[in-house]
């Protein structure tokens, strides 16, 4: 069917409802004599009558019956389908399918989804863990969070941390035993612990920048004796005394506040952008994706503030 019909067909089931011109062009707000042409062209197009029509009264023929038998049900659904989604725009409802590494859904998600979906009953959140980034848009997915740096320009981001850093830590236990490193190539003579990326396969490089006014650049590719892909796997290597890590600082608050670990060469660490919660556009964007959102922009400030409580 050509969808050039549709008009003309919504205009004759308000008529056909109604069985009057005039009621029709009053509730729809058009004037009777363009309601009447598009009724002429639908039946010169169907080749067939569809209303008997006289000075005073309008009825449908047996033809224009069956077709209004038809489009009755066909309209009541597409009319409740566009009115649930305006519920939706007002009110957060619905799957939210997130792509994130596991480092920012244990940082940014999981420890308040709790209190997200109290604040949203009618949502769902599904969350596709994934270290390399994702073409949400190909990918059917809502949103992902990565970090700011590996980010395409041409998203829509807004940051959901404070600037980061990446953090060397290691337990007390093993500082005491192998002494503590003051610069980079101190860590030739540590074990440092590896992390690989599920994604890509490789090892995550250490980079480090020198404090002083030469901004000198130390990059180093760890070779300790063990190897990860979970960072939780790695950080309890770590809490264990059995060798040294790099992970983001935000996610080893707790464990520097609570003193199982102890960070060393933090002046050779420099900040860089956050975490970003990216969607792939601002217009018409629904209402459980905003709410996402400041959801997120929200909780950025008591990070923050964790953040300079307890790292400095």
């Amino acid at each position: 069917m050509s969808p050039t019909l549709l008009p003309a067909l919504a205009w004759f089931a308000h008529i056909a409802r109604h069985r009057s011109f005039t009621k029709a062009a009053s509730e729809m707000e058009v004037s009777r004599a363009a309601l009447s042409q598009q009724l002429k062209a639908l039946e010169q197009h169907l080749n067939v009558r569809l209303l008997h029509r006289t000075t005073r009264d309008v009825s449908l023929t047996e033809e224009g019956q069956r077709l209004f038998d038809a489009l009755g049900p066909a309209l009541t659904s597409i009319e409740r389908a566009v009115g649930e989604l305006g519920e939706a725009c007002a009110e957060p409802a619905g799957l939210i399918r997130i792509n994130t590494s596991r480092p920012a859904a244990r940082l940014l998600l999981e420890p308040s989804m709790d209190r997200f979906l109290a604040a949203y009953p009618k949502l769902r959140l599904e969350l596709v863990m994934d270290d390399g980034f994702s073409n949400i848009v190909a990918e059917g997915l809502d949103a992902g969070i990565r970090l700011g740096e590996s980010l395409d320009e041409h998203m829509v981001a807004v940051p959901v941390t404070p600037m980061l850093e990446m953090a060397i830590v290691g337990a007390p236990a093993y500082f005491e035993r192998h002494g503590i490193p003051e610069t980079p190539a101190d860590l030739m003579q540590h074990n440092c612990l590896s992390y690989r990326y599920t994604s890509s396969g490789t090892i995550d490089r250490w980079s480090f920048s020198s404090p002083d006014a030469g901004d000198r650049t130390v990059v180093l590719e760890p070779q300790g004796n063990a190897v990860f892909n979970d960072d939780d796997s790695m950080l309890r290597a770590a809490m264990q005394g059995i060798g040294l890590v790099q992970h983001i600082d935000l996610c080893v608050c707790k464990q520097l506040a609570d003193g199982t670990l102890m960070r060393v060469l933090r002046p050779w660490c420099k900040p860089f952008p956050g975490f970003f919660l990216y969607v792939p556009s601002r217009a018409q964007m629904p209402a459980k994706i905003r709410a996402l959102m400041d959801f997120l922009v929200e909780q950025r400030l008591q990070l923050d503030q964790e953040k300079r409580d307890i790292l400095g």
